[in-house]
C-alpha cells in the first residue's frame, strides 16, 4: 500500500473550497437580510427622565411575547441625546422639543396615516407643539396644570367652579388677612410663598420665555410682572418684611396644614402634587386651576414621546407606541398603580394629566372623583412656548432667583439685568 502523501486530496480541497463559498453565501444572504429589516432587533431600548415607564414596560413585555422594551433612566436626557453615540429606539422625557433634539426624531405621521393612532385623541395644542414644517416627530404624553388649593369650606367663596384669577386671590387673600400692631396671625396669600407662582405670574402677563440664543422673553411685559407683584404685597401686607415674619413664625409646618387650620386662606399646587396628598388631607381640600384671559397656563416640562433618528428596533418601537397610546392601555395603567397603591405617590399618566383627551376627562374621574365638575375648558389649555432643553436648570438656578430679587429689592437698579445674569451663567456653567 502505498504511503498517504501528506495534505489534502484535490476532493477534499473541492470540497473545502465549495464550503467556503456557500459559507460566504450564507454571510451575504444573512447581512442583506439583515440589513432589509427581517431581523432587526426585537427589544426596543427606551431612554427616559421618567421612572414610572420601567413598571409600563413590564406590563407591556407581559402582554404578549412577540417584542420587549428594555428600559434605562436617564438623567439630564435631552442633554445626553445631543452628546451620546449610544442609539436609543424610544426616547420620553422632557425638553425634546428644542432645536438641538427635535431633529434627532423619526416622523410618526404615518401612524395617523395607517390609522394606527388619531389624531383627534390628542389634546391639539399640546400635539401640535410636537410638529416640525408640518410633520408629527413628538406625541405629547401627560402635562400639570397650576391650582390654587383651599378648605372645601370656603369654596363658597369663589366666583368660578372651574377656574380664579389672580385679582381674585388678591381680593380674598386680603380680606382673609388679621393683623394687630403690624403682626399677622393669618394671612389669605402671598405671591412670595413661592416662587413658582412668581413665575406662573409672568406666563399669565405673556413674558413668553422661548428658546433662542440662549433665551428670548417680552421685557416690558417681565417688567409689568415685578411691578404688579410688588403692588399686590404692598397693598395686602404693608411690605415684604411682615409677610417673612409670617413665614418665619407659621411655615414650620406644611402649607396644607396651614390651609386645613385656617392659619393661611390659599396654597399654590400643581396638579401632581395636589393628587399625591395623603388621602387624609385632600378629603378635606378643594380647588381651582389658576387662568387669567380664558388661558390657563400649562406647566413646563410636558412630556414628549419620540422614535430616535438611529434606532433598530422599529417594529418593536411601533408595538409599544401603538399600545401605549390606546385609552383601555391606560385605563389598565390607572388601575394597576391604584392596585399597587403607586397613585399615593405618582399622579395619573407619567405623574401628570394624560394627553389623551378621553382618558383625562372620562377615565380620570373615576379615578379622582375630585375632578368631577373640576375639568378645565379644553380651549383654556396653554402649553409653553418651545423652551431650551436645559430650561429646568436655568429657570433653578437664574429665573426663578432673579424674580424673588425683584420684588424684594427696594432698588432694582442695584440687580443685574436678566440677560446679563444669563450670560454670565452660562459661562461658568459651560457643560449645560
Amino acid at each position: 500500500m502505498k504511503p498517504r502523501k501528506w495534505g489534502r486530496s484535490k476532493t477534499e480541497k473541492q470540497s473545502t473550497t465549495r464550503y467556503s463559498l456557500f459559507a460566504l453565501l450564507g454571510a451575504f444572504i444573512f447581512s442583506s437580510i439583515g440589513a432589509c429589516g427581517l431581523f432587526e432587533p426585537s427589544t426596543a431600548i427606551l431612554w427616559t427622565d421618567r421612572p414610572e415607564f420601567a413598571i409600563y414596560a413590564e406590563y407591556f413585555n407581559s402582554s404578549q411575547a412577540q417584542y420587549k422594551v428594555e428600559v434605562r433612566y436617564v438623567e439630564a436626557l435631552a442633554q445626553k441625546l445631543t452628546d451620546t453615540k449610544e442609539a436609543p429606539d424610544i426616547v420620553i422625557g422632557s425638553w425634546l422639543k428644542s432645536a438641538s433634539t427635535r431633529t434627532l426624531f423619526k416622523p410618526l405621521d404615518h401612524l395617523f396615516k395607517k390609522e394606527l393612532l388619531s389624531k383627534n385623541a390628542f389634546y391639539p395644542r399640546l400635539l401640535a407643539l410636537g410638529t416640525i414644517e408640518e410633520q408629527q416627530y413628538l406625541l405629547p404624553v401627560a402635562f400639570n396644570i397650576p391650582g390654587l388649593v383651599f378648605t372645601r369650606a370656603k369654596g363658597q367663596l369663589l366666583s368660578n367652579p372651574f377656574t380664579i384669577s389672580l385679582e381674585e386671590i388678591k381680593t380674598l387673600g386680603k380680606a382673609h388677612n388679621h393683623e394687630q400692631n403690624g403682626i399677622y396671625s393669618q394671612m389669605g396669600f402671598s405671591p412670595a410663598w413661592d416662587p413658582e407662582f412668581l413665575y406662573i405670574i409672568a406666563n399669565l402677563f405673556n413674558t413668553s420665555f422661548r428658546e433662542g440664543d440662549p433665551l428670548l422673553w417680552d421685557q416690558t411685559a417681565l417688567d409689568k410682572t415685578i411691578e404688579y407683584i410688588r403692588d399686590w404685597i404692598q397693598n395686602a401686607a404693608g411690605a415684604i418684611q411682615a409677610e417673612d415674619d409670617f413665614v418665619f413664625k407659621y411655615f414650620y409646618q406644611s402649607p396644607a396644614v396651614l390651609v386645613l387650620s385656617g392659619r393661611i386662606l390659599f396654597i399654590y399646587m400643581n396638579s401632581a402634587d395636589f393628587f399625591t396628598l395623603p388621602q387624609e388631607r385632600r378629603v378635606n381640600l378643594d380647588f381651582r386651576w389658576i387662568a387669567e384671559n380664558d388661558s390657563i397656563p400649562l406647566l413646563e416640562g410636558t412630556v414628549y414621546y419620540g422614535k430616535y433618528k438611529k434606532g433598530k428596533a422599529a417594529k418593536a418601537s411601533e408595538a409599544f407606541t401603538q399600545w401605549f397610546f390606546k385609552a383601555e392601555t391606560q385605563r389598565l395603567l390607572l388601575e394597576n398603580s391604584k392596585r399597587q397603591r403607586l397613585n399615593e405617590t405618582l399622579f395619573g399618566i407619567s405623574s401628570g394629566f394624560s394627553a389623551l383627551r378621553s382618558v383625562t376627562e372620562q377615565i380620570f374621574p373615576q379615578f379622582y372623583p375630585t375632578l368631577l365638575g373640576h375639568m378645565p375648558p379644553v380651549g383654556f389649555l396653554t402649553p409653553p412656548h418651545i423652551l431650551p432643553y436645559n430650561w429646568g436648570v436655568l429657570k433653578e438656578r437664574v429665573i426663578l432667583p432673579y424674580l424673588q430679587d425683584m420684588i424684594r429689592t427696594e432698588n432694582p437698579e442695584t440687580i443685574r439685568p436678566l440677560e446679563r445674569q444669563i450670560a454670565d451663567w452660562y459661562k461658568i456653567n459651560k457643560e449645560f
